[in-house]
């Protein structure tokens, strides 16, 4: 089904055939959860934002449910609470909704830790968990190596009684963190090392953003998240690769507690150029105040790329195009910028601005008021209607359109030479005025009364159009011109001793104090796309106050994506 967007726009349904949609299609056909409905689920821990690699997850989860008249449920692995805020719950379902989709229901693994509890009193009194003295250290070392068995803990082989007694006053309390955990006794010599004998509880005395300090035993994530499956009659659990070592354990638990058969299925993660998807990575740049917080437009997350301008149109069209496949890659972020690009270029509002402002006088125009000229709102789409654009004898243009000297092959502005204002007249530069240094802070022109519009009755061509802004009426404006937050294609990729920080692009941030825009500009709203004709997509930043308007570059007019598909022949 078609999904809604907090843009207020549909977004038209994207099928994609892939290993995890013939996965669904053929339990169907078999009936391999009988009549039961395919229900899935987004398993976010809210101890960050979300990023753009989460919006596959997302999509995945979501979008195949939908495609077969499943259910999803949103469900937040809230088992650290060292680590997980209210804050983080709150940004998580704005994204979601913000791409387009909605759950079923609203779960949380701390809904369960009660019956997670009694689960492991079962495991416990069918002899197959323990406690453990061990420190972590003690608990690394005796585990062994990808070549060598690991050991038995010396506490392994404690008796029941002891076992439920001590795992119970650790409930209670009664023991400091660390002191003494509990494990599920499989098999120290399997060749997968989460098997052998895995945490399953750890005592922390912590408040949890939800059950405060109800419990000061939390289940590890092994533990919680495929029971949390479990309990929800998840039928199809989609992670990424990195999970599919785990899933021997998660059957097993399945299998020891006779609990429903959720099935688990591994597809790659998203990974994108000049980008870094790691919570952990992201967090320390916010922290160190590298960026100026979760949402600061160079960053990955869903927040920061809705600041910037994207659209949840683009990246759901981005991430169905990425694909899904059982091995890992990279997706160049010129191709997210393309579908962006492409998006914006169909509902963006057309608006002038001039970055850098040289003043243009029109000698022969008249005084007074001057007068508006029609313009279409966006010519891809006439039904966006049209606007009209004061025009006067003063003018601003930007300074890269004028030369006075001009290099070869130059076809803007510079003495004696004719270009087009657009959708106004065609003008001459004729003189120019220089302040002390030197510079060129105003050209005098003459302009063609007869080429209004932008067209001449004779006939005659030139060869470049610029854009333009009444200085009478022009608003002014703080600009923010974002790059790459990174300089390599890969952000980890640094010298021995040295960190992804030393990758930070220190050109990642412009910002041009006092823009001059047309008048329309100023009734832009938050997150409404616009295109600055000739120089790129913007859109309304929230740091915007009375008397203080802030745009945000989203993207520049050049898509890079386009000429490798047409040099790749794609």
């Amino acid at each position: 089904m078609a999904a809604t967007t907090d843009t207020g726009t549909e977004t038209p349904e994207i099928r994609t055939s892939n290993f995890l949609s013939e996965r669904i299609a053929e339990d169907l056909r078999t009936k391999k959860y009988g009549d039961a409905a395919i229900q899935t689920r987004f398993p976010p821990e809210p101890n960050g934002y979300l990023h753009i690699g989460h919006a596959k997850a997302i999509c995945l989860d979501f979008g195949l449910a939908d495609e077969v008249g499943g259910r999803t449920n949103l469900r937040f692995d809230d088992t650290n609470p060292e680590k997980e805020e209210q804050e983080y719950v709150d940004s998580i379902q704005k994204d979601i909704h913000w791409l387009g989709f909605d759950w079923e229901r609203l779960c949380f693994a701390s809904d369960y830790f009660g019956q997670l509890y009694e689960w492991a009193i079962k495991l416990i009194s069918d002899g197959k968990a323990y406690v453990d003295d061990l420190t972590a250290d003690q608990i690394r070392q005796y585990r062994g190596t990808l070549t060598e068995p690991g050991k038995d803990s010396p506490y392994r082989n404690r008796s029941v009684d002891e076992n439920l007694d001590l795992f119970a006053r650790m409930k209670k309390g009664e023991f400091p963190d660390g002191s003494r955990v509990l494990r599920a006794k499989i098999d120290m010599a399997s060749p997968n090392l989460n098997m052998r004998d895995p945490v399953m509880y750890r005592i922390l005395h912590a408040t949890h953003h939800r059950t405060g300090d109800e419990w000061c035993i939390y289940p590890m994530y092994d533990y919680a998240h495929g029971q949390s499956d479990s309990i929800e009659n998840v039928t199809h659990s989609m992670c990424s690769l990195e999970f599919a070592d785990h899933q021997p354990l998660y059957k097993w638990f399945i299998e020891n507690l006779g609990i429903f058969p959720s099935q688990q299925i591994e597809f790659d993660r998203l990974s994108i150029t000049y980008t870094l998807l790691s919570k952990r990575k992201l967090l320390q740049l916010v922290q160190e105040k590298r960026v100026s917080g979760w949402d600061d437009p160079r960053m990955p997350t869903l927040s920061g790329l809705r600041r910037r301008g994207f659209t949840p149109e683009a990246i759901r069209t981005f991430v169905a195009a990425a694909g899904v496949s059982r091995t890992n890659g990279s997706t160049d972020i010129e191709m997210l910028e393309h579908f962006q690009r492409d998006d914006l270029n169909k509902r963006a509002q057309r608006g002038m601005a001039v970055l850098r402002p040289l003043k243009v006088i029109i000698d022969n125009y008249p005084e007074g008021e001057g007068e508006t000229v029609e313009v279409a709102n966006n010519p891809e789409n006439p039904d966006a209607g049209t606007r009209q654009v004061p025009f006067s004898r003063e003018i601003y243009i930007e300074h890269d359109d004028f030369r006075e000297v001009p290099p070869p092959k130059y076809y803007r502005l510079s003495p004696g030479k004719e270009v087009r204002l657009r959708n106004a007249y065609f003008i001459t530069a004729q003189s120019v005025v220089k302040d002390a240094a030197g510079n060129v802070v105003e050209v005098h022109c003459t302009y063609d009364p007869a080429s209004r519009g932008g067209n001449s009755p004779d006939g005659r061509k030139v060869k470049s159009t610029i854009h333009w802004v009444s200085t009478k009426h022009a608003v002014s404006a703080e600009v923010r011109l974002y790059e790459k937050l990174f300089t390599k294609p890969d952000p980890n990729d640094y010298p021995e001793g040295g960190s992804f920080l030393d990758n930070l692009n220190p050109a990642s941030l412009e910002v041009i104090a006092d823009a001059k825009l047309e008048p329309s500009l100023a009734k832009a709203e938050v997150g409404q796309p616009l295109q600055f004709e000739r120089v790129g997509y913007f859109t309304l930043d929230p740091d915007t106050q009375d008397g203080k308007l802030v745009f945000n570059r989203t993207l520049s007019l050049k898509d890079s994506w386009a000429k490798i598909e047409k040099k790749a022949g794609i």
